[in-house]
């Protein structure tokens, strides 16, 4: 059996996320963030691209066949964090505010260090996110 080249320029890869509620995962990623919807199965499944990226949103599941010990499950503490997005923007200010008119909830307003200016906020079920803008770049 020959090897298979990887990775080469034509995959990619999608980020899932596991939420408890899909109804009210969906609306903040299409309504909050953008996202646009690229198709939908079962209920429990919604494909979205944000950013370029693909993004799955899965509602919780035990263990299948092909991952027999895996159960996917939301975040259970939302200030224990082991995965985020950072999103680099120009105007980490005016995001904020925009973000803010469409229902995103910060944990503080924009931060400034003499590095950058960033500012968090978690979806409904506390994944992590980060706008960060890098003054002069």
């Amino acid at each position: 059996m020959a090897n298979a080249v990887f990775p080469t320029d034509d995959m990619e890869m999608t980020r899932i996320l596991v939420v408890s509620d899909m109804s009210k995962s969906l609306p903040f990623y299409r309504d909050v963030l953008g996202a646009t919807i690229v198709g939908e199965y079962g209920g429990t499944s919604v494909i979205m691209k944000f950013l370029g990226d693909w993004l799955l949103l899965v509602t919780g599941g035990g263990p299948t066949e092909d991952k027999p010990m895996v159960t996917f499950t939301p975040p259970e503490d939302v200030d224990r964090v082991s995965a985020s997005f950072t999103i680099r923007v120009k105007d980490c200010d005016g995001l904020y505010e925009t973000l803010r008119s469409r229902g995103g909830e910060f944990l503080t307003p924009p931060v400034r260090s003499e590095y950058e200016v960033r500012a968090f906020f978690r979806d409904p079920d506390g994944h992590l996110f980060e706008i960060s803008e890098i003054p002069g770049a």
